[in-house]
């Protein structure tokens, strides 16, 4: 559990690796009771199983209700984010950490070709990190107190 370790093992190492989404003609009340129902901050937007946006509690906040947009008459891709910026299950942790830091966003959807998937969140690969860390710190531990198998 490395920050050079592959995406595609992270989606491995997930607990439950769904790909929750929604359509671009439907309504942004119906995508934000999915996300609630589900427990999630955003959606990936696909039509005709293809990526085409992502929508986040904060395109809500920000492009709905700041701007008056009523959520029952608003479609999502009125308010989605498009185009999105997306791995592959080749990027490295690292990377998707630097890319989410960069562009402030929480979720990366991850294609291979241009099927989708996955979605990591930063939630994800923060776990990822510290598990990582927790194996290094007890392997230390284990050489100090001699308890290390050498």
């Amino acid at each position: 559990m490395k920050i050079s370790d592959t995406i595609g093992v992270v989606l491995k190492g997930k607990d439950e690796n769904r790909v929750l989404s929604i359509g671009p003609e439907q309504s942004v009340y119906e995508a934000i009771e999915k996300m609630a129902e589900h427990d999630v901050g955003a959606l990936l937007v696909l039509s005709n199983h293809r990526l085409v946006g992502i929508l986040s509690e904060r395109d809500y906040a920000r492009k709905g209700i700041l701007m008056g947009h009523a959520s029952r008459e608003t479609l999502v891709r009125q308010i989605m984010t498009s185009p999105v910026v997306f791995v592959s299950p080749r990027h490295t942790v690292d990377e998707c950490m630097a890319m989410m830091t960069e562009h402030h966003f929480r979720h990366l959807p991850v294609l291979q070709e241009e099927t989708v998937v996955g979605v990591i969140s930063i939630g994800d690969l923060v776990k990822w990190v510290i598990s990582g860390q927790e194996q290094a710190i007890q392997a230390l531990e284990g050489y100090i107190t001699g308890a290390y198998p050498g």
